[in-house]
């Protein structure tokens, strides 16, 4: 199931305005979506026909039965009328007519029998009768062979989600059992989406109106760990209620924190110790290990029953390495690698690719819901590393590519804004695909994604290709450019930052 979100001013009334949509969007999978509409309601207007049709010869059976019923009536009338003249007639014939009737008292006079066999018995049924046999309404009729008989409902919260494949269960339940979403939600959601920010304010922007009204956990949260990623999350996990203890290498970066309602770790020991699910994202591999290895580290506060998600992007040997250690001590352990940027983090708007111990999965989804739009459990520890740089792998490949377009655009007299406009009317568009050629255009090389972190990640993707010995020539071609982009003292802007490799 997708999900995706529209400006209401951009809603149309699908008749009045298809042929014009059908002239200007003439893209093979824009007119499977008209074909599938068109379909559904050829569908509803023939299940409107028979509906209509059945209700018809309903219809008219009533009225002949009735019909039948009223004929039936006139006949026991008829009948009785005529046994009451008759009665009648044999009263005025005097004393020798009265002595015969007399002797017959103790059985039934005829108008007795006229009214037992009146229509009331043999007619129409009484009411309670007639009330249990009126057949449905064709509106009914409609409504329950038209719309909502073309609908599955999604499954209570109640009621377990039928899983087939266990690597997506919970996805499944993320979008089934969402909050819905009121309309006011959604026009704020809409305002906030255009104005620009790139703030890593605790004021970013409300991911309320994706994710819907959360109930935080009543367990104690902490956080290890304030860069572009984490400083969005615990903003995020503060606004949806959660009760939030931070640590952060650099101490400063703890402070808006604090003053919006966290409490300060004075080290990621005494963050776990005090904490019942501790959350870190840190650098890369190295950072991870040290941050629970080293002095005072989260190994020290481990305890039996404590829990530890680590949503660094890192190598499957180091994440199992880490939870080898972790589980030893008691401990409780998920991988949980976010595929995002800091915007997208700030907005609440990040996927989760979790992996481990899946009660701690599902001890987490109120924290995954507020700091993310989906969550993915993909089962062993390892997965969501290896899935995390696979998908890495594809943006860092992908941006190295833009860069070397827009480049060879410049040296070949191009526009390259004209080639954005082409590329953004064609199948590559995406929001990734503008806001990096935006960047370029504008020499802005502010950290959305550190280009030295896509490059780690490359990195590390072509070593898991070498390890089950699969070629990956398109990843290891794009990280010798960010290695160049490196030495030309770049690893700490954007990755879009990239391009200046070509330019030097």
């Amino acid at each position: 199931m997708l999900h995706a979100w529209i400006k209401v001013e951009q809603l149309k009334p699908y008749h009045l305005h298809k042929e014009e949509m059908i002239k200007i969007n003439k893209g093979k999978r824009f007119q499977q979506a008209v074909d599938a509409v068109e379909e559904f309601l050829r569908k509803t207007k023939g299940k409107d026909q028979a509906s209509s049709h059945n209700s018809s010869e309903e219809k008219n059976r009533r009225n002949s039965s009735e019909e039948r019923g009223k004929q039936s009536a006139g006949e026991e009338k008829r009948k009785a009328s005529l046994s009451e003249g008759k009665l009648k007639k044999g009263t005025g014939e005097g004393k020798k007519r009265v002595s015969s009737v007399s002797s017959e008292r103790g059985s039934k006079s005829p108008l007795k029998r006229a009214q037992d066999q009146s229509p009331r018995k043999r007619g129409r049924p009484p009411k309670d009768e007639k009330d249990l046999t009126i057949p449905e309404s064709s509106t009914v009729k409609r409504v329950m062979t038209g719309t909502v008989a073309g609908f599955k409902w999604p499954p209570s919260v109640s009621e377990p989600v039928k899983d087939s494949d266990p690597h997506f269960h919970h996805f499944l339940l993320s979008q089934t059992e969402k909050p819905a979403v009121c309309y006011q939600a959604i026009t704020k959601k809409l305002k906030v989406c255009e104005e620009e920010t790139g703030s890593t304010s605790i004021q970013a922007a409300d991911s309320t109106a994706v994710n819907g009204s959360i109930t935080p956990t009543d367990k104690k949260i902490g956080f290890l760990g304030l860069g572009l990623m984490g400083s969005g999350i615990v903003s995020n996990l503060l606004k949806m209620g959660h009760t939030v203890t931070v640590w952060n290498r650099t101490a400063e970066k703890c402070d808006l924190f604090i003053q919006e309602g966290a409490r300060l770790g004075r080290t990621p020991a005494e963050v776990v110790s005090t904490c019942d699910i501790t959350f870190a994202c840190v650098s890369d591999p190295k950072a991870a290990k040290d941050l629970v290895l080293g002095p005072s580290g989260v190994l020290q506060g481990i305890r039996p029953g404590k829990c530890y998600v680590d949503m660094s992007t890192v190598d499957a040997d180091t994440v199992t390495e880490l939870a080898q250690v972790i589980v030893s001590r008691g401990g409780r352990f998920l991988e949980a690698p976010v595929s995002g940027n800091q915007q997208l983090s700030n907005d609440g708007m990040l996927v989760i690719l979790a992996a481990g111990d899946r009660g701690l999965y599902e001890d987490c989804s109120s924290c995954f819901q507020a700091m993310g739009k989906t969550s993915f459990f993909l089962g062993e520890v390892g997965n969501a590393a290896k899935m995390m740089l696979i998908v890495n792998m594809v943006q860092g490949s992908f941006m190295a590519t833009i860069a070397e377009g827009l480049t060879l655009a410049q040296v070949t007299g191009q526009s390259q804004q004209t080639l954005l406009d082409i590329l953004n009317q064609g199948q590559l568009a995406s929001i990734f695909l503008d806001q990096k050629c935006q960047n370029i255009l504008q020499g802005n090389f502010k950290p959305d994604f550190y280009l030295k972190y896509i490059q780690k990640d490359l990195r590390l993707a072509i070593a898991l290709g070498d390890s089950v010995n699969h070629p990956t020539p398109m990843a290891a071609a794009a990280n010798e450019v960010y290695k160049r982009a490196k030495a030309l003292d770049q690893s700490d802007n954007d990755m879009s930052a990239v391009y200046r490799a070509y330019i030097h």
